[in-house]
């Protein structure tokens, strides 16, 4: 994965599908420092983009102690540690159901998974 390529730690991958209007997973991992934050988010960057994935947004450049990369169905969230434990993302979300992170592989990919898909079919029904 690209996170762990950088040394990452503590990812984290949990499905907000059925809890979030906006996306339907956050990736979260930690750092140890500012310049890890943008080496982690560089990686992954790199990877995604490699396979052609549109990044949408981009935030956190400037302190480097927290990134947000918005891929539409995946948010990723790069946080230097303690950070992390301030802002508590993964108590927040305590209730989403956490997926097993790959091993070997991008973690983030493109593509609109079914639920996704089904959340929008029915947006057009209603008009």
């Amino acid at each position: 994965m690209a996170a762990e390529e950088k040394k990452a730690s503590e990812i984290v991958i949990l499905d907000v599908a059925r809890k979030s209007g906006v996306t339907d997973y956050f990736l979260i991992c930690s750092a140890e420092s500012e310049r890890q934050v943008i080496a982690v988010k560089d990686q992954i960057e790199k990877a995604l983009d490699d396979k052609g994935t549109r990044l949408y947004g981009l935030e956190g450049l400037e302190a480097g102690v927290w990134v947000l990369m918005d891929y539409d169905d995946v948010v990723v969230h790069i946080f230097k540690r303690g950070v992390r434990e301030h802002y508590g993302l993964d108590r927040l979300w305590a209730d989403a159901k956490r997926l097993p992170v790959p091993k070997g592989r991008t973690a983030v990919t493109a593509g609109r998974p079914k639920v996704r898909m089904q959340r929008e079919q029915t947006a057009r029904q209603r008009g």
